[in-house]
């Protein structure tokens, strides 16, 4: 089965285009604002108004580009990546056809979040005192997820209890030295693609290491890695959490980031993360961080949006007006010294 294949859904509006490309037309159901942010490990960015992710499926190299045409229309296209253009240190590999292009596309409408219906969200939430005018300023609001789920899982342990730009960096690295990149014409800076899991799952802790990465950790993505490319694991369906959580260094946090960030589950909201125990406990007046805990009833109310909620508070002024609190003795998403 293709890498990614297992939420493929297909879908007959795709069309050929240039290149050997399928194109297919979306109109969002809800308000859509393309990202113009650049993603600082290097796998996709905005150029000049058009959206570009690299990635592989079954192994054959894959370019999607996105942009805003007429009206509300957002156009998604996948196509095969020229040899020419691909880094010099592959020796070549399959050429993608319509199914590899199909499952591609249906990565780039995930990850650009298009077929999402936020009506009842807004509609839920317009008049709430907190969330209604976050809504109002940013109602295209949603998550930027990841091109393939196993990506969004690889990013969750390498962001464990470091600071969000060692995580990055830590994420380059490994990106760089087992990934593989494109050069597109007309850009001065390559795209590159995660390491798939199979990639993941031959190497050894240490190499994971050398790259920045806690060891206990690198063999915790290295174990998770194994699962996936053996087919035990299957991303799509929180079904596979019970598999996942028996990892060591695996718990609720890295869970929780797979699906907002993976599948894009709105309800999915990563209450241990540093920012949110730190904004919580502002808002709710205890002058100190919150625990996890804290955290999830204080985004409880917002069910079954309780990861869309948390974007929007940190997505308004609420954070930058966050004064200094002192720190808890533990760190929030470690649940072991919580219960200490």
């Amino acid at each position: 089965m293709p890498r990614g294949a297992a939420d493929h859904r297909r879908y007959a509006t795709a069309v050929p285009g240039p290149g050997g490309s399928l194109v297919v037309e979306v109109v969002p159901r809800s308000p859509f604002r393309l990202s113009r942010h650049r993603w600082p490990d290097g796998v996709a960015r905005t150029r000049s108004g058009v959206y570009e992710r690299f990635l592989h499926i079954a192994d054959a190299p894959i370019l999607i580009r996105a942009w805003e045409g007429p009206g509300r229309a957002v156009s998604i296209a996948s196509m095969p990546v020229p040899p020419a253009w691909l880094d010099g240190r592959l020796l070549g590999g399959p050429v993608a056809g319509r199914e590899e292009l199909e499952v591609a596309l249906d990565c780039g409408r995930r990850a650009l979040g298009v077929d999402d219906d936020l009506s009842e969200f807004h509609a839920r939430f317009k008049r709430d005192p907190l969330l209604g005018p976050l809504i109002r300023r940013r109602p295209w609001l949603r998550p930027r997820r990841t091109g393939q789920l196993w990506d969004a899982l690889l990013c969750a342990i390498t962001a464990q209890l470091i600071e969000s730009g060692e995580a990055v960096r830590i994420q380059r690295r490994i990106v760089g030295r087992w990934g593989t990149s494109v050069r597109v014409p007309g850009s001065s800076w390559p795209l590159r693609d995660v390491p798939s899991a199979a990639t993941i799952a031959a190497l050894a802790p240490a190499e994971l290491a050398s790259c920045g990465l806690a060891p206990k950790r690198a063999i915790a993505m290295i174990k998770a890695a194994r699962e996936v490319a053996a087919g035990r694991c299957d991303l799509s369906t929180p079904a596979c959490n019970d598999r996942l959580i028996r990892i060591s260094e695996i718990g609720p946090w890295t869970l929780q980031c797979l699906g907002i960030n993976g599948r894009g589950d709105l309800d999915s909201l990563p209450a241990g993360d540093l920012i949110y125990v730190k904004l919580v406990g502002h808002l709710s007046g205890r002058g100190r961080r919150a625990t996890t805990a804290e955290v999830e009833e204080f985004y409880a109310p917002f069910a079954p949006y309780r990861g869309l909620a948390g974007l929007h508070t940190l997505g308004g002024d609420l954070v930058a007006k966050l004064p200094a609190a002192p720190p808890l003795r533990y760190h929030p998403a470690n649940p072991e010294l919580e219960a200490a």
